[in-house]
């Protein structure tokens, strides 16, 4: 069962394209959530994701809730700077979901709200914001495929 990364409203064409591809090599599922701050006919959104877009499942939802009522017993971990715990301080198992937010804002706040007990932060100086959403989903993701023992990949 493949993970799952989610981006909620992703507004640059090249993060979502370089976390497409990341898809495409891990096998994970790429979940968008309108509204896309790009058309998905984008020379940048096609240039990061290359020639790989013919490998990634990509979904898309008018919504969060929607998004999430199609895994009602998914297992959510959900990106955010805010959060307490360290993205390495899970047990990750195959079919979990990654939720991301957009780049200027994060996730919404009922989001982060909803999932508290499985917000992940990835550690960083404090004195710089945040992390490249794309590195970001990356570091994540491989952590994940680690945990199980880089299942399905050579």
């Amino acid at each position: 069962m493949p993970f799952h990364i989610c981006l909620v409203e992703p507004e640059i064409p090249n993060n979502t394209g370089n976390i497409a591809r990341t898809c495409a090599v891990t096998g994970s599922i790429l979940h968008l959530i309108r509204p896309l701050g790009f058309s998905t006919d984008d020379k940048y959104l096609k240039r990061a994701g290359m020639d790989y877009w013919y490998h990634v499942d990509v979904r898309y939802y008018d919504s969060f809730a929607e998004f999430s009522a199609a895994f009602p017993r998914g297992r959510f971990f959900c990106a955010t700077t805010k959060a307490e715990k360290r993205y390495d301080a899970f047990q990750y198992r195959e079919g979990d979901i990654f939720v991301f937010g957009k780049e200027s804002k994060g996730l919404p706040q009922e989001i982060r709200e909803r999932y508290e007990k499985t917000c992940i932060r990835i550690p960083m100086r404090p004195s710089v914001r945040s992390l490249n959403l794309g590195n970001a989903a990356s570091i994540v993701v491989y952590e994940a495929m680690r945990q199980i023992g880089f299942a399905d990949l050579t």
